[in-house]
């Protein structure tokens, strides 16, 4: 520990005063919040400021200007030590249920915002650190109600966070409402107002400004002491005197053979200021902050910069504006990312930036100073740690003094452009780019030939798989006083691709040069009049700054929600507000991680297999201060006598808990590191050395392919096939042509937000109480109690709410729990985990990858007359729920009719993590599979894929064929009506004549549109309820499901509510607020079985009715005979006298459903439209419309935000979410920065959503109908979409090439990213297009001379 000399560690949290004397150098702010404070808001997603749920308010107080600043931060990546005299602020500082909520927690509530929750206090943090910036700003006063804030900054509030389950829509919503300059009729589906024309700001809940202090008056007048006494002098305790506010190196002392280490936040505050303008350039210290960097570049030009660079340095600010996200920019230094890019080749947008602007850095080593360009700098040996960066200095570019003006007879004023390029995942930031560019140019124009002539160039290029940043020198050297023509732009790009040439190992890198080549093109097309779209280039100083063909990121959000609601059974089926979200907000909903840790608590972390099949040698731990910190090791050593080595377990087999002498696959568990901290067991586990043998080994089996050709099979149980239908080889022999085929799908990470967690506590009589974040508790029970050898009543799993799980957290969070339950049981201490976002994402598994080869049938018109299905399944090393994948695969293909169809499915062991369920396990496959065999049709028919649709629809007749006993009733069949109710609200058909005329208009965008719809089969499983009357009349519910963010809580309290208040046949007893829903707890309410299926809510709904039934036959008497004594009965008193008269106010209940109302169908469809750019892949999704029956929804808001939610996770899995591993099948893909869920800025730009009320089912829960997961699957309406983008490029490639191939014959991956979209829109699309160009003229001139 390291004790500060001379001063203590004085900051604020939350307005409470903390004084440290000694502080762990390596300890983070978020770990000091979690494990030393009360506060649990700041949560921990991924710890490496990728997720933003750690998001806190961070303030500083300048005592010479007597100003607060306020910025957000990411606290994971924040040392303590670094704030000094700093005041946090965490979302419980804003408010709380004691003493009232903020306005955002209820504007976050009221818009339906939060599910889960776990990432809603960052959420909250960073609208609120919005709001406190715009509110300090010279901008005129906003209406009373409404904030500073614009539109379009409430939009990127968010930028940066992540949230699995909602699909931002309504986040967003919440964040606009505060905007001044807000419609505010155009926010969504919220309980402030019914209709639009009633929205109006007095009802919502209303903004005051400056409502939070934020830097507590006891921390500014320890300051202002300080600040009078010499503060620098007094801390440092050195005879330094002197830190010139500029740098500057004349003023700058350094003792001799010394290099200056700054010791406090204090010493650093003249460093984080140093910043001069001078006349030939800018100098900013090294420790200026990215977004202090960025706010200097963007308003101080205003002051100090020559008039000809506020163009050159705005673009700066706008490119460093998507680097990272703001909580890391906020404090992020300049100076940190150049040394990253320097000593660690990361792939750095500010170094390719400053490059290409020419810039020059100050360093001293030792004693020495020098100052040298950049592009030396970045060349030299990686800096050791002797070498301190002070500052960086970019010029100030004049175009008629910095470039010298060629002999080329040109006379006209020169003119300056500066571009800058990057081409990443995500639009807005928070992703590294797979290419970034900075080009610099001087343009003349020839006083002969009037042409534009490039006096001087500079292009910078960086991240595309080299060790730094480089200039095309070649490049520009051929550039250099030509006028740019298609001849000598196709001459510069050949030199460029040899000159681009990423790495070995760098992954797509074919695209990431042809990134290269489109910027360099981007750039220099305008300048050439026979390649620009317009000859018009502005001279002018102020038409110049005016120029700007950078996007500049613009979210623009909008959209619609058409919600029905029924009253016939209040309040089951109105839009109440989510069980505890205001709770959530503000940070005071209690996850497992937030249990406070019982006396003697320790802590576990996994140490893992990274080879596939292997035997383990040894296990041994490297003599490092990390592995001191180990207090113990648990392995299947310490099994007790009695107990198996068993980790998990479903309906089909069980998987050890850790690996014995055999490795399995990658990422098998091996033990569990123990410690007295989590960081210290994290620390502790990467301190391991494992020694492998695969000695007389099988090579092990990675792939299906592999699997068969070694006959590594599961076996698929009798009832989990799918009946085939018809007769295959009878519909072959009608069809007019025939396909064989092929589509693959890879695997997807779960992604919640909440990683793994456990806490496992010994209790008397040998029992263990584990608190397990979990889908299914019951099970992990079983699990537990097998391991430890001892009975099921021993073990007690509790579980009150779980931060995302879409499967994750159902059989794969079982060898968590149960670790930890062996090592406190070992230890006879509490233990708890909290998996780090590495190992969950290494260790856990995700959607099962699959390989499908099929045969189809079809008339000329496009009608199947029959499919054959080879189905190869990946399930990983144990059976998990594998076995019942061909049943939801074959289900969700049932969707047309094919007319025969026959199927072989394998389900194929593999040497790899196991999957498991994730949210439309299998069903989101099969649906796709439909859809990739649809497209493949009408490719090879040249027809409208939506014509090929429409004609294989299933009647009535035909899908009680398909889907026996689960067809229902022929109103129930809602898809026809859906389809055409679909395609004209969101005016389908006008929309594809617009887009074929984009086409046509548009040479390097183009746009695709689909319409998909979805069958979705899901079965009810029986589940527990139980209810009980407490003496007050307040009602305690106990339900087998979890609630997970799906709210299933709320809609178990509707339900009950309604139930319990038949009682009263004019409704008048109003019992909602008395209801409340508790934790799972295995030993209280047994039976829970899986939250999983999307069914769980509504079975827990139908449980808890007929316990309310049970109890209403024991009051109905009771009531009757008092209201004939009384006139009026309350609920108040009926309880009162209830318990008088020994009524039984408890009751249990088992929900199974019969036979025929156990199974049924799902209906809904969507149409998505997209854009595509050919020159980099990037796709936007510029509208979805989707319809989706709910039946009668129990709660419309809740379905509302399943809907979204789920329609985003599969944008995930269909256009961004890349699952890599290595050549042992180990994940690559393994946090924040190498995997890209769905972002604000990725979602549609328009997003509408209509919730059919498709009346009365009577075999449904009230006529309800499952949300969670079928949504989900279209999403695929977004890759169709792409895909019909991505023919209209390869129609207008293939002509510029000659091509007589199909060009729409062709598959597109899953998921489309980037680099997948440009590949088949051609990796040489420049290229081509410049030849075709040049050959055209070449034709012309030919014409011409004869």
């Amino acid at each position: 520990m390291a004790e500060r000399r001379g001063k203590n560690l004085v900051f604020a949290v939350n307005g409470e005063r903390f004084e440290l004397a000694k502080v762990d150098p390596a300890m983070t702010l978020l770990e000091f919040l979690r494990t030393r404070t009360r506060y649990t808001g700041a949560k921990l997603g991924c710890g490496e400021g990728g997720c933003g749920a750690c998001v806190v308010l961070l303030s500083t107080y300048d005592p010479k200007h007597d100003k607060v600043e306020d910025f957000k931060i990411s606290s994971c990546l924040t040392l303590l030590c670094s704030i000094n005299l700093c005041s946090v602020t965490t979302t419980e500082g804003l408010g709380n249920i004691k003493d009232g909520f903020h306005t955002i927690h209820e504007r976050i509530s009221g818009f339906y915002a939060s599910q889960c929750g776990f990432c809603t206090p960052g959420m909250c943090m960073s609208l609120f650190s919005a709001l406190v910036n715009a509110d300090k700003s010279e901008r005129s006063k906003p209406p009373d109600g409404f904030s500073k804030l614009t539109v379009s900054e409430a939009e990127k509030a968010i930028v940066g966070n992540l949230c699995r389950c909602t699909g931002y829509r309504p986040i967003v919503d919440a964040c606009k409402s505060f905007a001044a300059d807000v419609d505010l009729e155009d926010l969504g589906f919220n309980a402030f107002w019914k209709k639009k024309k009633g929205a109006n700001v007095k009802c919502l809940p209303f903004h005051r400004r400056d409502e939070v202090c934020t830097f507590p008056d006891f921390l500014k007048s320890e300051i202002l002491a300080g600040f009078s006494n010499s503060v620098l002098e007094d801390q440092i305790g050195l005879e330094i005197t002197k830190l010139d506010i500029s740098n500057n190196p004349e003023s700058t002392f350094l003792a001799e053979n010394h290099w200056y280490s700054p010791n406090s936040v204090d010493d650093f505050y003249k460093l984080l200021n140093s910043i001069e303008f001078t006349k030939s350039s800018i100098e900013i210290g090294a420790a200026v902050t990215i977004s202090k960097t960025i706010d200097l570049l963007k308003e101080e030009n205003e002051r100090f910069v020559p008039q000809g660079m506020k163009s050159v340095f705005t673009t700066l600010a706008d490119h460093m504006n998507k680097v990272a996200s703001q909580f890391v920019r906020n404090t992020a230094s300049l100076g940190g990312n150049l040394i990253m890019a320097q000593k660690d080749q990361f792939p750095s947008d500010i170094a390719t930036l400053l490059l290409g602007v020419g810039s020059s850095v100050c360093i001293q080593l030792l004693s020495e100073r020098s100052i040298v360009t950049l592009e030396e700098f970045l060349s030299r040996p990686p800096c050791s740690q002797r070498t301190l960066l002070l500052s960086i200095y970019i010029p100030y570019w004049s175009s008629s003094k910095i470039f010298p003006l060629n002999p080329n007879g040109n006379t006209r004023e020169p003119v300056l452009l500066f571009e800058t390029h990057r081409a990443a995942p995500r639009p807005l930031g928070n992703s590294v780019a797979y290419v970034n560019a900075a080009f610099l140019a001087q343009i003349s124009l020839h006083n002969m030939s009037g042409d534009r002539v490039l006096d001087d160039v500079r292009l910078a290029f960086g991240a595309y798989g080299t060790e730094h940043v480089i200039r095309a020198r070649k490049v520009e050297n051929l550039l250099v006083g030509k006028s740019i023509t298609a001849s000598i732009l196709l001459e510069a790009i050949h030199l460029l691709r040899e000159t681009i040439v990423p790495k070995e190992g760098t992954t797509h890198a074919d695209y990431r040069s042809s990134l290269a080549v489109a910027f360099m093109f981007m750039f220099l097309r305008p300048l050439s009049s026979g390649l620009s779209e317009s000859d018009a280039l502005p001279w002018t100083a102020s038409e110049l700054e005016d120029l700007d063909r950078s996007d500049k990121g613009d979210l623009l959000l909008s959209s619609k929600q058409l919600v029905g609601y029924s009253t016939e059974y209040h309040p089951v089926g109105q839009p109440i507000k989510k069980v505890g979200v205001e709770l959530q907000a503000s940070g005071e909903a209690i996850y497992v991680d937030d249990i406070p840790s019982p006396k003697d608590c320790l802590y576990g972390a996994f140490i893992y297999s990274t080879k596939p099949l292997a035997r383990i040698k040894s296990i041994d731990f490297r003599s490092t201060l990390s592995s001191q910190k180990i207090i113990s090791f648990v392995s299947t050593d310490d099994i007790p006598e009695g107990g198996t080595n068993i980790g998990s377990a479903s309906l089909f087999g069980s998987e050890p808990l850790f690996a014995d002498s055999l490795a399995q696959y990658a990422g098998q568990p091996l033990g569990v590191v123990i410690a007295g901290t989590q960081r210290f067991a994290n620390m502790g586990a990467k301190q391991v050395d494992v020694t492998y043998t695969t000695e007389n080994l099988e090579p092990p089996i990675l792939s299906v392919e592999e699997a068969v050709r070694r006959s590594s099979f599961f076996e698929i149980p009798a009832f989990a096939f799918p009946e085939r239908v018809g007769d295959f080889s009878k519909g072959m022999e009608e069809a007019d042509h025939t396909i064989i085929s092929e589509v693959k799908l890879g695997s997807q990470h779960y992604f919640y937000v909440e990683t793994q967690t456990a806490l496992a506590i010994p209790d008397e009589g040998n029992c263990v109480v584990v608190y397990s974040s979990s889908q299914c508790p019951e099970f992990s029970q079983g699990v537990i109690a097998k391991c430890l050898g001892i009975p099921n009543h021993n073990v007690r799993v509790i579980t009150r709410r779980v931060g995302g799980g879409f499967g994750g957290k159902a059989v794969r969070a079982m060898p968590v729990a149960t670790a930890c339950a062996l090592a406190a049981y070992k230890l006879q201490r509490p233990v708890r985990m909290y998996l780090d976002r590495e190992t969950d994402m290494l260790t856990v598994g995700g959607r099962h990858p699959m390989k499908i080869n099929y045969s189809v049938g079809f008339k000329s018109n496009g009608k199947i007359t029959a499919l054959h299905i080879n189905l190869l399944i990946n399930a990983g090393i144990s059976e998990d729920i594998s076995p019942m994948m061909p049943h939801n695969i074959i289900h969700a293909l049932k969707k047309y009719n094919w007319g025969a169809f026959s199927f072989d499915v394998k389900v194929c062991r593999t040497n790899l993590s196991s999957k498991s369920a994730m949210r439309g396990p299998g069903e989101v496959q099969g649906s796709f599979i439909a859809e990739a065999i649809i497209e493949k049709i009408s490719s090879t028919l040249k027809h409208d894929p939506n014509s090929i649709r429409e004609k294989n629809l299933h009647t009535y007749e035909s899908l009680g064929v398909y889907y026996k006993g689960s067809a229902g009733e022929v109103f129930e069949y809602t898809l026809p009506f859906i389809l055409d109710k679909l395609i004209k609200s969101s005016c389908f058909d006008l929309r594809v004549a617009k887009i074929k005329h984009f086409n046509s208009c548009n040479q390097w965008k183009k746009r695709g549109i689909s319409c998909v719809p979805i069958i979705h089969h899901v079965i009810l499983r029986p589940t527990p309820g139980k209810v009980s009357i407490l003496n007050d009349g307040s009602i305690v519910v106990e339900v087998g499901g979890i609630e997970l963010g799906q709210g299933l809580w709320t809609k178990v309290k509707q339900m009950v509510a309604f139930a319990l208040g038949q009682l009263w046949s004019d409704g008048s007893q109003t019992l909602l607020e008395r209801v409340r829903v508790i934790q799972a707890d295995t030993l209280s309410l047994i039976q829970g079985g899986f939250t999983a299926g999307s069914t769980t809510s509504e079975s827990s709904c139908e449980a808890v009715r007929l316990a309310c039934n049970v109890l209403i036959g024991r009051l109905k008497d009771l009531k009757d005979r008092l209201q004939d004594q009384m006139g009026s009965v309350e609920w108040d008193i009926l309880i009162s006298q209830a318990n008088l008269q020994a009524v039984n106010l408890s009751a249990s209940t088992y929900f199974v459903p019969d036979q025929s109302s156990m199974n049924y169908l799902n209906y809904g469809a969507a149409v998505s439209e997209v854009e595509i750019d050919l020159l980099t892949g990037a796709t936007t999704i510029l509208r979805a419309d989707l319809i989706y029956d709910c039946g009668q929804s129990l709660n419309p808001a809740v379905d509302l935000g399943q809907i979204e939610g789920a329609f985003v996770q599969g944008i995930g899995f269909f256009m961004t979410e890349e699952y890599l591993t290595n050549s042992d099948g180990l994940v690559l893909s393994e946090g924040t920065w190498s995997y890209k869920v769905p972002t604000v800025d990725t979602i549609p730009k328009m997003f509408n959503v209509e919730i059919l009320n498709s009346g009365h089912h009577q075999k449904r829960v009230l006529s309800s109908k499952a949300s969670g997961e079928p949504p989900l699957l279209l999403a695929s309406s977004v890759h169709c979409a792409t895909r019909d983008a991505v023919k209209a490029a390869r129609s207008e490639l293939f002509s510029w090439i000659g091509s007589e191939n199909n060009p729409e014959d062709f598959y597109l991956d899953v998921p489309a990213t980037m680099p997948v979209v440009k590949e088949l829109c051609g990796i040489d699309n420049v290229e081509r297009y410049l030849e075709k160009v040049i050959s055209s003229s070449d034709q012309r001139n030919k014409c011409n001379v004869n």
